[in-house]
């Protein structure tokens, strides 16, 4: 009896060492899958942050060039007022003399279709 009883003492104990090592087994496996996380994570963050300062980068490079757009085209804006303006002035004589002698340049003469009758 005692040799069964030390066999079952031996399968006890192997047991118990078995079931140990499937713990030791899972928390490394836990430890392991942890860690891929973390790495995972902060490679994320590193390619999120690139990625931001890229777009950071191309968004000023695009704004920019819309800001030296809108400079120029404000100054085109302001010569071609400046234009007008001494266009009108330069012209404005001789525009309303002309519209004097249209207006007291008036020529009486008979129309065509009047009938003159004697």
């Amino acid at each position: 009896m005692t040799s069964q009883s030390q066999g079952i003492q031996q399968l006890l104990q192997a047991e118990k060492r078995a079931k140990d090592k499937l713990e030791e087994a899972k928390k490394r496996k836990g430890k392991r899958l942890k860690q891929a996380k973390e790495e995972a994570t902060a490679e994320i963050d590193h390619y999120r942050l690139q990625r931001e300062k890229d777009f950071r980068h191309k968004q000023s490079n695009i704004m920019g060039s819309q800001g030296n757009l809108t400079s120029k085209i404000d100054e085109e804006t302001i010569a071609k007022i400046r234009d007008l303006t001494s266009n009108y002035h330069k012209n404005t004589e001789r525009v309303i003399g002309q519209l004097l002698d249209e207006v007291y340049g008036i020529d009486p003469e008979l129309h065509v279709n009047y009938a003159y009758t004697i």
